[in-house]
């Protein structure tokens, strides 16, 4: 049964860069892989079906996140421009998510790509341990394989976000 989302509620996807080539000039400027760009465009599909619409986007600066991202808009048919942020790419989770805690206010749904393990100590972070089934879905073992995305729902502003305060709604692992 679907829940309805009060006014207050905001959804954040959290989502792991899709899979990169092994080496590059530097380890931030590693490109994605065939198969990465593939199943970009496959989590853009799988969440534009499941109804998000981002209104805000706040991606790593880092090469392959950032391809990730236009793949993921690609699939999604999405046109939203991110914010790219250098502070993500090293970013351990409570750096992260003091970088969640600043998105604009007026955004009622945010996607953020970054990298592991900061991705999926986030969402253990902050999901509220509500579907416990569902969590471990979601990080089999602490893992969060590349193209895994998690979508969270959690009431309040952005600024107010706190550990063990989202509910996890879905996950998913996007293979193309």
């Amino acid at each position: 049964m679907t829940h309805p989302r009060s006014v207050s509620e905001r959804t954040l996807v959290v989502m792991r860069h899709a899979k990169a080539e092994p080496d590059g000039p530097t380890d931030f400027d590693r490109p994605l892989a065939p198969r990465g760009h593939r199943d970009a465009r496959a989590a853009g599909a799988w969440l534009a079906a499941a109804g998000v619409r981002p209104s805000h986007a706040l991606v790593s600066a880092a090469l392959r996140t950032h391809q990730t991202w236009e793949d993921v808009a690609l699939g999604a048919g999405w046109d939203l421009e991110p914010d790219l942020d250098r502070g993500l790419y090293a970013a351990g989770p409570e750096s992260a998510l003091d970088l969640l805690r600043l998105t604009p206010e007026d955004a009622t749904t945010l996607v953020v790509v970054g990298h592991n393990p900061t991705m999926a100590m986030l969402v253990a972070l902050l999901e509220d341990g509500s579907d416990p089934a569902l969590a471990a879905s979601a990080l089999p073992a602490g893992h969060f394989p590349t193209s895994a995305l998690a979508v969270l729902h959690l009431p309040g502003s952005w600024a107010a976000l706190e550990p063990g305060t989202a509910r996890l709604g879905a996950a998913h692992v996007a293979r193309g």
